[in-house]
């Protein structure tokens, strides 16, 4: 029902439109989708701004991996792009009782391998998550699971230790990627890396071009409409100008994550189409280590406090965004009773810039003169504009802000690999819900999170997710996420800067694709087809 209620949510935000965009007057609204595909294509090119590292689904935690396997593997439910929870590899989830999860799936869904789905298979794949040895990156969506096990031929049952409002949700993300087995322990430890990887998607992996390309064709044995493309061709193009360039010249037909720098090209152009869709993303700064001058949150309010939130949006976001003192999206909230929803938003993190008070909290510190390092990207300008503006309110302030640039796939690792992280004080970060609840972000700040960088640890912040998690009555997890919201807001472990829609830009050739941020989790390489 809270799945339902959120598409009216998201169709009144279409309707409604965001604020204006950066120094035209023009605006920009949200759309539902983009035109249905009129036919089928023999390929398409999708612009992607980095190579994955790996394809294997327990590593899928970031948007190079999830916009290409999204189309290859799927997951026991599907998130669709209204972004509501709808039936995947499973065709029937039950909840019979707080601590228990039933899963019947499709008979007859056959794998890229050649071999056909069954319960042990998703036994199998679950178990992969929670394997310690496999360091998975969706570990602690599987921390309140006791058992998974096979109670039929196509009948899959997880018995929770306690009850967990979010973890049927994450079955429609990368945490609940089945896969073949058989498939897996053939390719021993270099599954996901190259060859096949024994999905069931519309799409199986073809030739992988290290450094170049990752092609993708039509798996004709799909158990639903076959995709409207023969093949898919991922580009990799690392430098944001050359990105650009592509999608005008015709050399990569769309691609998400377009640089916000060239958003007013994009649209003047004749070649195709910049859409914006809901992206229940926040952009951040997030603090990745507590052992220098951040760990005082007096100079982390003090930094928050110095930045110029709308001058990043106008610069870095191109205009299309808002200005926002919250970690979490406002759609997240969308299914939250009033009063709670307003409850969350009260007195969070100041937006205005207030340099005196932030010039007060450093010398009360006693960090006048501190050092501290950011990370930057040459991946696109809300990155390197953002780092950018944290180094301008550091020195406004007395602080000493420096600069690190690392390479995009480099930058990629901050988010997966600790030692990446060493020597580097904050990143900027560009957090997407993968549910549609607020819980998704500020479970990150749990003692021992994947996400809790800075090792942050308050064991009364971890029993208030605690409650939120183990709340059956969505009332009950909406007040508990908010209380957890004031808490975050106020230790500032990440700033909260902006919010940011998605963005997608389609040539005049294809169609198709949604404008949504359900790409990472949804086969949207499938519905792409011919324009006309």
């Amino acid at each position: 029902m809270a799945a339902a209620s959120l598409v009216t949510a998201v169709i009144a935000t279409a309707c409604a439109g965001p604020p204006k965009s950066g120094g035209d007057g023009e605006t920009y609204r949200l759309s539902a989708g983009t035109p249905t595909a009129k036919g089928e294509l023999d390929s398409f090119t999708w612009a992607v701004y980095a190579e994955p590292p790996t394809l294997d689904y327990v590593s899928a935690f970031d948007y190079p991996q999830n916009t290409v396997l999204s189309n290859v593997c799927e997951s026991l439910m599907r998130w669709t792009p209204q972004l509501t929870l709808a039936p995947g590899l499973a065709e029937k989830a039950s909840n019979p009782d707080p601590t228990t999860w039933v899963y019947d799936l499709r008979p007859g869904v056959r794998f890229h391998d050649g071999g056909t789905m069954t319960a042990d298979d998703v036994v199998y794949s679950l178990g992969r998550q929670m394997d310690p040895r496999n360091a998975a990156a969706w570990a602690q969506q599987f921390q309140n699971v006791g058992s998974v096990s096979k109670t039929g031929p196509l009948q899959v049952t997880v018995k929770l230790t306690r009850p967990d409002s979010q973890f049927n949700q994450y079955m429609a993300t990368a945490a609940g990627v089945v896969a073949s087995k058989a498939g897996i322990e053939a390719a021993g430890k270099d599954y996901g890396t190259g060859g096949g990887l024994a999905c069931t998607g519309p799409f199986k992996l073809g030739t992988w071009t290290k450094g170049q390309s990752i092609e993708l064709q039509r798996f004709d044995e799909y158990r639903g409409a076959k995709a409207k493309s023969a093949k898919v061709v991922f580009r990799f193009l690392t430098d944001p100008s050359a990105r650009v360039n592509a999608l005008l010249s015709g050399e990569a037909d769309g691609g998400y994550l377009i640089p916000t720098e060239a958003y007013g090209r994009l649209r003047a152009a004749g070649p195709g189409t910049l859409y914006f869709g809901e992206g229940l993303s926040t952009v951040n700064v997030n603090v990745t280590s507590m052992q220098g001058v951040l760990g005082d949150v007096r100079v982390r309010r003090a930094l928050s406090l110095a930045l110029d939130r709308s001058g990043f949006v106008r610069t870095g976001l191109g205009g299309a965004g808002s200005v926002t003192g919250s970690l979490t999206s406002r759609a997240a909230w969308a299914t939250a009773p009033e009063e709670v929803r307003k409850d969350a938003f009260d007195g969070l993190t100041p937006t205005a810039p207030d340099v005196e008070q932030a010039k007060a909290l450093v010398r009360e510190a006693g960090a006048t003169g501190k050092t501290l390092t950011v990370a930057t990207s040459p991946i696109g300008q809300d990155v390197s504009v953002l780092a950018t503006a944290v180094q301008s309110a550091g020195a406004r302030i007395g602080l000493d802000v420096r600069l690190k640039t690392v390479a995009p796939n480099a930058f990629t690792a901050l988010f997966t690999d600790p030692a990446a992280r060493e020597g580097i004080d904050m990143f900027p970060e560009t957090y997407y819900d993968s549910i549609t609840d607020p819980l998704d972000l500020l479970a990150n700040f749990r003692t021992g999170a994947y996400q809790n960088f800075a090792s942050f640890s308050d064991p009364a912040y971890d029993e208030l997710v605690e409650q939120a998690v183990g709340a059956t009555d969505p009332v009950r997890r909406f007040a508990a996420t908010a209380q957890l919201q004031k808490s975050a807001s106020e230790q500032l472990l990440w700033i909260p800067v902006a919010e940011w829609p998605t963005a997608v830009f389609l040539n005049k050739r294809i169609t198709g694709a949604p404008t949504t941020i359900s790409y990472m989790y949804y086969p949207w390489a499938a519905d792409v087809g011919a324009a006309r």
